[in-house]
């Protein structure tokens, strides 16, 4: 049974730093893409950053120079590095893990249960 869990969140002031952790377990497969999601309240679900299973990795514009996604394999861990927090970047963080064939798209994907990012000006 794959489980995803996250940590790291919490509240810090426009221009801090925070680091998100997803540790893994019951991984079916070493081969899978994985992928860091955010949902502000009112707001869709955006995809902020992911690593497919080639290892390579994308970020929406609005993250790009400011977050860094980066995994442990050997942990089955997946890091969100956040710097230059922004009030816009508030929201609740999922991590998630696709082992389809098409993992990119992640719509087979299993889901952590979240943590908080509050950033306040």
């Amino acid at each position: 049974q794959v489980q995803l869990v996250e940590s790291g969140g919490g509240s810090v002031q426009t221009g801090g730093s925070l680091r998100l952790s997803c540790a893994g377990s019951g991984y079916p497969s070493s081969s899978h893409c994985m992928g860091w999601f955010r949902q502000a309240p009112g707001k869709l679900r955006e995809r902020v950053g992911s690593i497919d299973r080639y290892g390579v990795i994308s970020y929406i514009d609005s993250v790009k120079g400011r977050f860094t996604i980066s995994q442990d394999n050997a942990k089955n861990t997946l890091y969100l590095q956040m710097n230059s927090l922004k009030p816009e970047d508030t929201a609740m963080y999922r991590c998630a893990a696709d082992f389809s064939r098409y993992c990119s798209g992640f719509y087979s994907a299993y889901w952590g249960q979240g943590t908080q990012v509050t950033v306040s000006s």
